[in-house]
């Protein structure tokens, strides 16, 4: 469903990805772990098109994204792309449920009809009742909870999570784990997490382990 193929990201004098190989299937939940500047992250966010590589290819669906560029670039990544991050970057002054909406709203499609997606996904992951709140009321975990409904609003072919569970205590953290293979049994959602814990990495049908650029394992 996306790959990369021999993708090299340098920052200054640092290579920080040399020549990395990668397929992820659709239905997959793949954790990528390694020590902190392994490239990990900057992985995630090339193959999530956040950033780009300087040499190599990524794919989606057959689509050349290394290809795309500007508008046609944000609309590919608003439609098939859902993000989660460790530090949930929820919109301060609106509630869950317009931070859950803004990404529908923005790929034109119409206002009641994603508000009532919204409540869906807010009900499904146990938030109705804190839907009109915003995120400064909410718990950590009731955050990240939006901001994986956010991810789901358009219905994304894979949802990428970088360190997800980094900010969230343990009964939180497991909480989304579950939440997560939930969602793959149900909708049959591919997800790509970076992360350091190592319980979720475990529960992943496939862990790479990536070590000074390359990915040594997997």
């Amino acid at each position: 469903m996306i790959s990369g193929k021999n993708i090299h990201k340098r920052y200054g004098t640092v290579e920080v990805l040399r020549g990395v190989d990668v397929e992820i299937s659709r239905g997959e939940v793949v954790s990528i772990v390694g020590p902190s500047g392994s490239g990990k992250s900057t992985l995630l966010h090339i193959l999530g098109t956040l950033d780009t590589a300087d040499q190599g290819e990524v794919q989606m669906n057959q689509v050349p994204l290394h290809t795309l560029t500007g508008k046609k670039m944000a609309a590919f990544r608003n439609k098939h792309i859902g993000f989660v991050f460790q530090f949930h970057h929820l919109l301060p002054e609106f509630s869950a449920i317009e931070n859950v909406c803004i990404p529908g709203w923005l790929s034109g499609r119409g206002k009641s009809l994603v508000k009532d997606e919204a409540e869906k996904l807010l009900n499904m992951l146990g938030l109705s009742h804190r839907k009109e709140n915003k995120p400064n009321q909410l718990s950590g975990g009731e955050q990240q909870r939006v901001a994986v409904a956010r991810a789901l609003i358009n219905k994304p072919d894979i949802i990428f999570a970088d360190e997800p569970t980094g900010n969230l205590d343990s009964a939180n953290a497991k909480d989304l784990h579950q939440l997560f293979f939930n969602l793959r049994n149900q909708f049959n959602q591919t997800f790509l997490i970076v992360t350091h814990n190592e319980e979720l990495a475990r529960l992943s049908d496939r862990v790479l382990h990536m070590r000074d650029g390359i990915i040594v394992q997997g």
